[in-house]
């Protein structure tokens, strides 16, 4: 494999609130192309430098084009083959498939410098329980020049999209690909982290928006912040135990991609997570919450988590407990005394 060289073209699939942040931050060292679905506003990005949508009032920088044509994009980024390139895909995991399909079709058989291919999207295909690296791994060739990994940790993108500072886990296998992320992403803004365990980063990223829903329901029933500190603390041991019964490492559920990420989605008043939560606690049914557009990973995973904890005979009362609030009609008052009845045992 050749000596890497610093990437000088991004290609972001996905123009929602965390693509469209991560495109401008990648703008800021690299060329940068940002695939949007909508012609209107990719027209919106490259002549107003606004994303009303998903960023309302945020100014992109002026370097940072969008296009509607993927082709385009990813041509534009690979034309190069003097240069190492980084596609980042982000899009949410029930679209995740779907990208990696199409980009497969516009990758080359033979290149001389390396492609790092990241997701960033976090959660479980709701229809198969499959971990978004599983998805990857069906839907893209397996080229040698093609490295891959997740990117993840306690990052709001409206905050990384004003300029403030964040820090994140990339976890992948490939020495290549953490290199390739850095010369891109870290820097005075973006503090990266590097690790091997994939599917710890990538369970906890789907367990978390779960115990921040209930998190949610806590705060909107009154119950303190010792009950949240509680939930948040009995959380990170799920996410745990259902980590490591998959093979992921326990230490990295007490980093940036597990206690970190936990307590950002289970407290940031930017969490949609947070937000379903508040609305149930409040006696608002699911269906008029998403009616209304929100939004929320943790609703859309979290009976994938609950048949994957099955499969893996590991013991989840707090998703469990979500799971009947969600879809079986358990009040989150009756929730609460559930959890609270539960027999005494060790910690």
């Amino acid at each position: 494999m050749p000596t890497i060289s610093t990437p000088t073209r991004v290609a972001v699939l996905g123009a929602g609130s965390w693509g469209t942040a991560l495109a401008a931050l990648a703008s800021q060292r690299a060329h940068t192309l940002l695939w949007a679905r909508s012609p209107k506003l990719c027209t919106q990005i490259n002549q107003q430098h606004r994303n009303q949508r998903y960023l309302p009032d945020i100014a992109l920088p002026d370097s940072l084009q969008a296009s509607p044509d993927m082709a385009a994009v990813i041509h534009g980024t690979l034309s190069d083959d003097r240069q190492a390139a980084l596609i980042i895909l982000g899009v949410p995991v029930a679209g995740l498939a779907q990208t990696c399909a199409a980009l497969a079709r516009l990758l080359p058989p033979k290149r001389q410098h390396p492609v790092l291919v990241l997701w960033t999207c976090k959660g479980l295909q709701p229809d198969t329980a499959l971990l978004p690296h599983q998805v990857v791994a069906q839907h893209l060739p397996h080229y040698p020049w093609l490295h891959t990994g997740v990117l993840s940790g306690p990052s709001f993108a409206l905050e990384v999209a004003q300029g403030l500072p964040v820090a994140l886990t990339l976890a992948s296998h490939s020495a290549h690909a953490t290199q390739l992320a850095i010369d891109v992403l870290h820097g005075t803004q973006a503090r990266l982290y590097s690790s091997t365990d994939i599917i710890g980063v990538e369970i906890g990223g789907a367990l978390k928006n779960i115990m921040a829903i209930a998190c949610g329901i806590g705060d909107a029933l009154g119950l303190g912040t010792n009950a949240r500190a509680a939930l948040i603390t009995r959380g990170l041991a799920e996410m745990q135990r259902l980590g490591v019964a998959m093979g992921a490492h326990a230490d990295t559920f007490a980093g940036l991609t597990g206690l970190g990420d936990l307590v950002l989605t289970a407290t940031g008043p930017l969490s949609r997570n947070r937000q379903v939560g508040l609305a149930l606690g409040q006696g608002q049914s699911l269906q008029d919450i998403l009616d209304s557009g929100v939004t929320a990973e943790g609703v859309r995973c979290a009976r994938a988590v609950q048949s994957m904890a099955r499969i893996h005979n590991v013991d989840l009362p707090i998703t469990d407990t979500i799971c009947q609030i969600l879809y079986e009609g358990l009040a989150p008052q009756e929730a609460v005394v559930m959890l609270l009845s539960r027999e005494a045992k060790s910690e």
